[in-house]
């Protein structure tokens, strides 16, 4: 028996690889972000998510930044003076005054930063959406404590389990879903799905990214495998397929 089509909003996401699996799905998908669409889709729409989140969705799926909020970069919020490179969250003005700004100028704007970064979490995690994920790393305790009803995530995942022979530990805050269930259960079984040698161990390719301007969008990136996962699990498989 077929599943009834869903309306899914796939928040702070340009990349599409969440939206397309739901629209191969067959469920009625859009995504939104400040960036266009990394492929271009008449199924995308460049705005501030919060103006949108109240257009009626069934579910929604959103990847807010993680920068002011992971514990990788807890360190930047107190003493952020050897820190060299702002942010993608940071505007032009912006970075054109760090280098000149005070320990103490740098510190306030950094939590204004997180103080952002936790507030669009936030707006996500408690919209008025019957369903919800949201993506993140593990977070610091000063952007637990920014973000309104709280609650520690649901579960975490790495790319291996659905068949990008990866690591990168993301967890989920769910709202209204069942956790994802693995395709595979160790690195071992997922090796000997995709034709590896049964010892092989999933690169850790994100987290060894070369430094720069652009490592942020390679970071943001999500996994194809998961994506389906989550079309499959959380959104079933519709036999009237939606146009895209």
């Amino acid at each position: 028996m077929s599943a009834p089509a869903l309306k899914v909003l796939v928040a702070c996401e340009y990349t599409g690889t969440v939206r397309e699996a739901f629209l191969e799905a067959g469920h009625d998908a859009w995504s939104c972000d400040l960036l266009p669409s990394l492929k271009p889709s008449n199924r995308h729409i460049q705005d501030d998510v919060r103006n949108v989140l109240d257009w009626g969705w069934d579910l929604l799926i959103a990847h807010p930044p993680c920068t002011r909020l992971c514990n990788s970069g807890v360190r930047w919020i107190d003493d952020p003076s050897a820190m060299k490179n702002p942010g993608p969250d940071f505007n032009e003005v912006e970075r054109e005054l760090w280098p000149t700004m005070g320990l103490e100028a740098r510190r306030t704007l950094m939590q204004q930063k997180l103080d952002e970064g936790a507030a669009l979490f936030s707006d996500c995690w408690n919209a008025d959406i019957p369903r919800v994920a949201v993506e993140n790393p593990i977070m610091h305790r000063h952007a637990k404590e920014r973000i309104r009803n709280y609650r520690e995530f649901s579960q975490s995942i790495q790319p291996w389990q659905f068949g990008d022979f990866e690591t990168k530990r993301t967890c989920l805050w769910l709202r209204g879903l069942e956790p994802l269930e693995p395709l595979y259960k160790t690195t071992r079984e997922a090796a000997l799905a995709l034709g590896l040698r049964p010892d092989a161990k999933p690169v850790a390719r994100v987290h060894n990214a070369s430094p720069g301007p652009e490592r942020w969008a390679e970071r943001s990136k999500f996994f194809p495998g998961a994506a389906r996962a989550m079309a499959e699990q959380w959104g079933g498989i519709v036999d009237e397929r939606i146009a895209a």
